[in-house]
């Protein structure tokens, strides 16, 4: 089995067991952190595990090789199917721009950012997993994207986002390009997740060097 057939559940046991919250057959990211958590299979026991992480009404969600069936003591809220795509050893060619490392004063802005584009969960600690990178003009943070899940070998590029106002200029090229370069400078390859509807997103990603993976399905369960 390939550790990103099962990412969040791989990252929650080696690179980033340090913001992880366990019990049984069932890891979660520190809330704080992360709504994702991750399960070796998507069984009954492994969300009766789950269940003692998680408070009644909050929610989780998990990447699964399919459709993910009702579960007793959960409700599904939410599925998508979701594109993981590897990229190759060419560069990303892309026009340079300038750039800033985000840290914990701009987070307030860049949940700003996340909650305006929806480029997937985003909560107050998740700059901690990675490097994250952003693009700023007139002093208002109008692009950014990051470092989530890391297995070993394997770092993700996630929270890629810009402002609806200033699309179509190259700016998540430019971060994805240098987070790229940097993940491949540390020996480890880049991947991401894209929402298969995202058509516009995909074929961004496919021209800058990313090929598809495998199909998962990302679902957002509420404990009953």
């Amino acid at each position: 089995m390939h550790p990103l057939d099962n990412p969040i559940w791989e990252a929650l046991n080696s690179s980033q067991v340090r913001f992880a919250e366990s019990a049984g057959a069932a890891r979660r990211f520190l809330p704080e952190v992360s709504l994702l958590a991750g399960l070796p299979e998507p069984s009954q026991q492994g969300f009766d595990s789950l269940a003692t992480l998680v408070c009644a009404e909050d929610s989780v969600g998990l990447f699964f090789g399919a459709r993910a069936k009702p579960v007793a003591g959960w409700t599904i809220i939410h599925e998508a199917p979701l594109l993981q795509m590897m990229q190759g050893d060419r560069a990303i060619p892309f026009r340079a721009r300038d750039f800033v490392e985000l840290g914990k004063a701009d987070v307030p802005e860049m949940i700003a950012l996340a909650e305006l584009t929806k480029p997937g969960p985003f909560s107050a600690r998740t700059r901690e997993l990675g490097t994250y990178i952003g693009i700023r003009e007139n002093g208002k943070l109008i692009s950014m994207a990051g470092e989530r899940l890391r297995v070993p070998g394997y770092t993700e590029i996630s929270a890629v986002c810009t402002h609806p106002e200033h699309l179509g200029r190259g700016h998540a090229r430019a971060l994805m390009a240098t987070l790229a370069d940097l993940i491949r400078r540390r020996g480890e390859v880049p991947f991401l997740h894209v929402r298969q509807a995202n058509a516009r997103a995909a074929e961004l990603y496919e021209r800058i060097g990313f090929t598809n993976r495998i199909l998962l399905y990302y679902t957002v369960f509420s404990r009953d």
